[in-house]
């Protein structure tokens, strides 16, 4: 194993340093993958080592302005809530989550390049299964990341990002951005065919790589931002189907509303918790970061999501801390310190992330069938979900469905309109904004439907606005990466 990790260790190198090489990696190590046990170790770095969520939790509208906190000079905090391009490669920038995928697709793609040399045998189709859906998603965050939101109607004029399927024979390889058709059909490819390969016997903690379930989540949430609801709800029923309830995070339980702050921290991304479908460690600041920072959670913002009148007529019993209005937060993400060596005091800090949950998958599930207009169905998900979230009050802990249950009526009256499919729709993110808070996901539904978002400073005086056609959702492309001739994004 001593020749495998040096190749794991190579991909560390590139990742970490500030090489300006695009995607070089050690040709000369490549024959050495010659067993499944070498191929299966070398799967493990095939996910991005790398935090999407400072970036996609501050552009979005989860995040205001404090007045104060500990963002002075931290430009990965500042420049992506003022839209502009974020001038650093540092660990939670953009540049830094560019080379983790793009290292995680390195990975994958040398794992199968060994699997061909080695006669695509029947008993390597699990690893062959693992890589091309772990290649799959780390394309699709970059896409999401780098590029236009998928659009039937441009996406085949749209610049992509470059899909890379081969192992690079050469340094500084030219690349093509291509279409965002194009990479979306590479993706839906790799799903399609890497799908029915996956083997969840053969893991020894399968939380940690893609199963068929967290497989399935992840082509489900494909196939949202793809339009093609049809594939989102076929994909949801095979993650989970009609178990899902069992798996979504009871917020209103008793064993979670008496957890002290640490067990609630650490309960939040681990392999223990049935809502975690795919967890990913990376090196992040985010979790010491994220609840002093200037620009992020605030008082107006948790009162408009948490403590307003909202559709369930309950009362959301998730747990917030906070001492003042600007540290106020939820405990998810406990840091590891990992010193460099056993006397050492500096090191890199880590956060567990969770990739997939079962929670997502619901109300992906559910818009998936809103759209195709089977609104009872859609309705019985959210029941389901809301049945984990709310209670009647602080003396009655526990959720009344005759009182709290979603109905067609109930929907439309809170609404004000007769627009059912909409104000679905609109349930739907309303739920995903409250329950992802501090997780990145309110960015991706900003993207899919062309939310307006506004950034007030404290003082009132300046506003950052992020309209619907906005280049600005779209983070820049690393300096080297255009400097090596690939088209820049416009601004």
């Amino acid at each position: 194993m001593k020749i495998l990790r040096i190749i794991i260790c190579g991909f560390g190198i590139f990742f970490f340093s500030n090489c300006t090489k695009f995607l070089e990696t050690p040709p000369d190590l490549r024959t050495e993958l010659d067993s499944y046990d070498k191929i299966a170790e070398l799967l493990t770095t095939a996910y991005p080592k790398g935090n999407y969520i400072p970036f996609f939790e501050v552009a979005s509208d989860n995040a205001g302005d404090k007045g104060i906190g500990r963002t002075e000079g931290d430009i990965t905090n500042i420049h992506p809530w003022m839209y502009k391009d974020v001038d650093s490669r540092d660990m939670d920038s953009p540049t830094f989550y560019w080379y983790a995928c793009y290292a995680a697709i390195s990975a994958a793609n040398h794992a199968l390049e060994a699997i061909d040399k080695l006669g695509n045998k029947k008993e390597y189709n699990p690893l062959k299964g693992e890589a091309l859906i772990a290649r799959a998603y780390a394309h699709h965050m970059l896409a999401m990341t780098f590029a236009k939101n998928y659009d039937p109607n441009t996406a085949a004029s749209d610049p992509g990002i470059p899909y890379v399927t081969e192992t690079e024979k050469v340094v500084l390889k030219k690349y093509e951005r291509k279409t965002v058709e194009h990479v979306y059909q590479q993706i839906e490819k790799d799903i399609v065919e890497g799908l029915p390969l996956l083997d969840n016997s053969r893991y020894k903690v399968p939380k940690f790589h893609f199963t068929t379930t967290s497989a399935n989540a992840f082509a489900a949430r494909f196939f949202l931002f793809k339009g093609d609801y049809a594939k989102v709800v076929k994909h949801a029923e095979l993650a989970l189907g009609q178990d899902i309830k069992s798996y979504i995070r009871p917020i209103n339980s008793v064993k979670h509303i008496s957890m002290e702050y640490f067990t609630k921290q650490e309960w939040y991304t681990s392999t223990e918790n049935p809502s975690n479908l795919l967890i990913c460690e990376t090196p992040s600041l985010w979790g010491r970061s994220y609840v002093g920072n200037r620009y992020g959670f605030t008082s107006t913002i948790y009162y408009n999501l948490f403590l307003a009148p909202n559709i369930t007529t309950g009362r959301y019993i998730y747990s917030f801390f906070g001492a003042t209005e600007t540290v106020i937060h939820i405990p998810k993400f406990r840091e590891h310190f990992v010193t460099t060596n056993v006397n050492a005091s500096f090191g890199v800090p880590y956060n567990m992330l969770p990739l997939f949950t079962a929670d997502e998958l619901l109300l992906n599930w559910a818009e998936g069938l809103t759209k195709l207009k089977r609104f009872n169905d859609a309705i019985n998900l959210l029941n389901t979900f809301i049945s984990h979230k709310v209670i009647y009050n602080s003396e009655i802990l526990r959720y009344v469905s005759d009182i709290h249950d979603l109905n067609v009526t109930k929907i439309n009256n809170f609404y004000g309109d007769q627009d059912l499919e909409q104000n679905l729709i609109k349930t739907i993110l309303r739920f995903k904004q409250i329950e992802f808070v501090f997780e990145g996901l309110r960015w991706m539904d900003v993207l899919r439907h062309r939310i307006p978002v506004q950034h007030w400073s404290y003082n009132g005086n300046e506003s950052y606005i992020l309209d619907p056609g906005s280049n600005n959702r779209m983070f820049q492309l690393p300096d080297e990466v255009i400097l090596s001739g690939i088209e820049p994004n416009p601004r």
